[in-house]
């Protein structure tokens, strides 16, 4: 008999504590998810929502992204996004090429552009927008989360709290 704990693994371990807490969202959310892996969502039938799409993109942030993958020197499969440790309010949200698929990415495709968001982030940018915005002194990607909670004065760290299962998330469209 296994030890009482969350499902993916050691009670300790806090990777598997984050999938067993994006497991039961996702079952909040869509009765039909499969949380072993071996299988898919449910045919939807009534009773089933479809699954949330971690991130969306503003026509703006979807048409830097393109543009800069598309004066790259080397073959770039999408962008992976992230949340890391670190900065006066604790976190600050990290963005990269990515040449290849990761399998445990969850994947967003949007707007003609492919996201690659990093497993450990997904419950902090659960519903979250990604903007570019273009001031009298500076230009750069803007990420609206309904998760975050402040922001340092400087604007390059915040603080984000997971997802919780009863938040209401729109579905993926």
């Amino acid at each position: 008999m296994e030890p009482p704990g969350p499902a993916f693994g050691r009670p300790d371990d806090k990777l598997s504590v984050m999938r067993d807490r994006c497991s039961r969202i996702l079952l909040t959310l869509d009765p039909g998810y499969d949380r072993t892996g071996e299988g898919t969502m449910a045919t939807p039938g009534p009773t089933s929502r479809p699954r949330p799409t971690v991130m969306r993109l503003s026509e703006v942030a979807a048409g830097r992204i393109r543009d800069i993958i598309g004066k790259s020197e080397r073959p770039i499969a999408g962008v992976r996004v992230g949340v890391a440790n670190g900065g006066c309010a604790g976190m600050s949200y990290t963005m990269e090429y990515a040449e290849a698929v990761d399998p445990r990415d969850e994947i967003v495709d949007e707007k003609g552009v492919r996201l690659f968001i990093d497993p450990k982030a997904v419950l902090f940018l659960l519903g979250t927008e990604m903007d570019y915005r273009v001031d009298k002194f500076s230009s750069g990607f803007v990420f609206n989360n309904p998760n975050q909670t402040s922001a340092c004065g400087c604007g390059e760290s915040v603080a984000i709290t997971p997802a919780k299962p009863e938040q209401d998330v729109a579905p993926s469209v």
